[in-house]
């Protein structure tokens, strides 16, 4: 049976798995003692995975070997760290014991860096506005024209949800700011759903339940939607009415982060008017950047 033969292949590559993550770790790495000559294998062995781990010989030497037993994520997440797991490989491992992966993490090490790559890749997008936000919609990075076209500033917390809802100059300026609002409320609820008790969504919804009622009614309505592609129209004071395709994608390097694409469209020469801004005359001429 093809369910079967998939199923044999998953305890199969479980197996394997943890066995080459297993030879990875030292003792030295799980604060072991060596064991000096008297150890056959550089790695760690089994039943030293599970005192570590807080399980059962057996159950673990079961797990090892594909057996079909009872797993939680718990005990997932105890093996993980014994085997010093990245956040893929963590996630791996709950795909092959045939448990619903966790959210994404930041790699521990990675969290408050945001590589000069990323810097680079936005400033490739240039003419056109680009930027990077955090799980929370806070702008962590942007380039030049997301500056001169949506009003980012360097030195300060922009949340891009907040001032979606709150910033007067973004709602004046915004032709799709009622088409739109649904959407960013029930892609920001889908977000935060997927980590219930994550303190930062929680407190960024308290905040705009607060301060504007539109939003407090989008957000009892419970509407989820995934991150993707919303039609954006503003009017600049400068360069008139923009049209984009503003395309949100979560970075694969640091699942704690997205890039927003702000695509041009045909209509109304976005792509043109967007290149003179970014000519020197441009940006003599760019004197009242939009806000939002």
């Amino acid at each position: 049976m093809p369910g079967d033969t998939s199923k044999a292949r998953r305890r199969s590559e479980l197996r394997e798995f943890l066995m080459s993550r297993r030879a990875r770790v030292t003792p030295a790495d799980a604060g072991l003692p060596d064991g000096g000559a008297f150890r056959r294998t550089p790695g760690l062995r089994r039943e030293e995975v599970a005192v570590l781990a807080g399980v059962g010989v057996s159950w673990y030497q079961w797990l090892e070997q594909g057996r079909n037993i009872s797993v939680s994520p718990q005990v997932l997440d105890s093996v993980a760290r014994v085997l010093r797991l990245t956040n893929t490989e963590r996630r791996h491992l709950y795909v092959l014991a045939e448990l619903h992966p966790p959210v994404p993490e930041a790699e521990p090490d990675r969290q408050g860096d945001t590589p000069a790559g990323l810097q680079r890749m936005i400033d490739a997008w240039m003419p056109y506005p680009a930027h990077i936000m955090d799980l929370y919609y806070n702008t962590v990075l942007f380039n030049d024209a997301a500056a001169t076209v949506l009003g980012m500033k360097p030195g300060i917390t922009q949340n891009c949800l907040v001032d979606f809802f709150t910033d007067p100059m973004y709602r004046a300026r915004s032709r799709s700011w009622e088409q739109n609002a649904r959407t960013v409320v029930a892609q920001f609820r889908a977000a935060s759903l997927a980590s219930p008790d994550d303190e930062g969504f929680q407190a960024v919804a308290s905040e705009l339940k607060a301060a504007s009622p539109e939003f407090a009614e989008l957000w009892e309505r419970r509407d989820i939607e995934e991150a993707g592609q919303i039609r954006k129209e503003m009017i600049h004071p400068v360069l008139g009415l923009l049209c984009f395709e503003s395309s949100v994608m979560r970075l694969p390097a640091r699942p704690d982060l997205s890039i927003v694409l702000h695509t041009p469209l045909q209509e109304a020469d976005t792509a043109g008017k967007l290149e003179w801004l970014a000519s020197p005359e441009g940006r003599r001429g760019a004197m009242y950047p939009v806000a939002g």
